[in-house]
């Protein structure tokens, strides 16, 4: 008898640990899931508010410039220490005489006026200066740097300026579960980032948008 309450006591224990393991397993395929769709929404919020910052510096590169930048350094350094110049266009006429008809003649014309100069730092960072971390992918446990690469095209037979930055999805959820971010890389939806990365603006087309939806957008920073 003692032998047999010994063995239905090893029989409970090893059911107790077959019902812990299946109970976790069953845990984890639905609670898994939804703490991943978590970590991965908190840190692409992130990531696109760091992008929105890149993207409004080169389209303040470009408007001083006439192209977009492709390396960080210098992008930090405009934002820094570049300025715009403030402008008032206005309309404007006077009176030529003309050779032809042998009259004066009305001439219509657009002045443009400097008004001043306003910098670039305060006009998009305010008194904030993130703008120095820039090329640093913003999650923590991770030491990397977005891409940027910038280049000019040609667009219906004209030469147009183009820049693109991007991050891998490997790197923005390092530590998250393979299976589920294997999932993720491949994911074409209306709803989510799709592909591999997170990808500003682009190197074929004429675009300085985002891969991720709008949903993203009305949650980021502006």
């Amino acid at each position: 008898m003692e032998f047999i309450s010994k063995y239905m006591k090893i029989i409970k224990a090893v059911l107790w640990v077959l019902v812990l393991f299946f109970g976790y397993k069953v845990y984890s395929s639905i609670n898994g899931p939804i703490e991943f769709n978590k970590v991965k929404n908190e840190r692409y919020l992130k990531v696109i508010d760091r992008l929105k910052d890149i993207r409004n510096s080169q389209i303040a590169y470009k408007s001083v410039n006439g192209f977009y930048c492709d390396n960080f350094d210098s992008l930090i350094n405009f934002v820094e220490t570049a300025q715009y110049t403030l402008i008032q266009k206005r309309d404007s006429s006077f009176l030529e005489y003309d050779r032809t008809f042998r009259i004066d003649m009305l001439r219509e014309i657009i002045v443009i006026d400097t008004l001043g100069f306003a910098s670039v730092k305060d006009s998009l960072f305010g008194n904030s200066d993130r703008y120095k971390q820039m090329s640093k992918v913003p999650i923590d446990g991770v030491n990397e740097t977005f891409q940027i690469k910038a280049d000019i095209i040609d667009k219906n037979g004209y030469n147009v300026p183009v820049f693109e930055v991007r991050v891998s999805k490997d790197i923005v959820l390092f530590d998250q579960n393979k299976d589920l971010l294997k999932q993720e890389k491949g994911l074409m939806s209306v709803d989510g980032v799709n592909g591999p990365d997170i990808v500003l603006g682009s190197l074929s087309d004429v675009s300085s948008n985002g891969n991720w939806p709008t949903t993203y957008d009305a949650i980021a920073r502006n």
